[in-house]
C-alpha cells in the first residue's frame, strides 16, 4: 500500500510565499515522476509542477517564475516553493506520484489526500 502525505499550505496574503511537501511511503518499488497539481472551486484540477527522476521539469505557464519544484529522490518527498502568490493561487493542492509499487507491477498514479492553500487579497 502506497500513502503520499501533504504538509505545508494554508493562507498567506497576496505577494506572499508558502511552501507545500509530500513524502510517499510503502510499498514502493520505483518512482519515476512526483509532482503537484491543484484543483480551485468549480475548476477542474490541474497540473502545477512535476519533475522526473532525471530532474526534468513541467511548470505551468500560471506559475512560471514565481513556483519552484524540488524533489529528495532519497527520501521520496517533493516540495514546492510558492512566491509572489495571488488570490487566483488559491485551490486545493494535490501531490501525486507515478511509481511502481513492485518489480513486476505497472507504473500508476497516486495521489495525496489535498492540502488547502489560500491567497487573501
Amino acid at each position: 500500500q502506497v500513502q503520499l502525505v501533504e504538509s505545508g499550505g494554508g493562507s498567506v496574503q497576496a505577494g506572499g510565499s508558502l511552501s507545500v511537501s509530500c513524502a510517499a511511503s510503502g510499498s514502493i518499488f520505483r518512482i519515476f515522476a512526483m509532482g503537484w497539481y491543484r484543483q480551485a472551486p468549480g475548476k477542474q484540477r490541474e497540473l502545477v509542477a512535476t519533475m522526473t527522476n532525471g530532474g526534468g521539469t513541467t511548470i505551468a505557464g500560471s506559475v512560471k517564475g514565481r513556483f519552484t519544484i524540488s524533489r529528495d529522490i532519497a527520501k521520496n518527498t517533493v516540495y514546492l516553493q510558492m512566491n509572489s502568490l495571488s488570490p487566483e493561487d488559491t485551490a486545493v493542492y494535490y501531490c501525486f506520484a507515478a511509481l511502481a509499487a513492485t518489480s513486476m507491477a505497472p507504473t500508476e498514479d497516486y495521489w495525496g489526500q489535498g492540502t488547502q492553500v489560500t491567497v487573501s487579497s
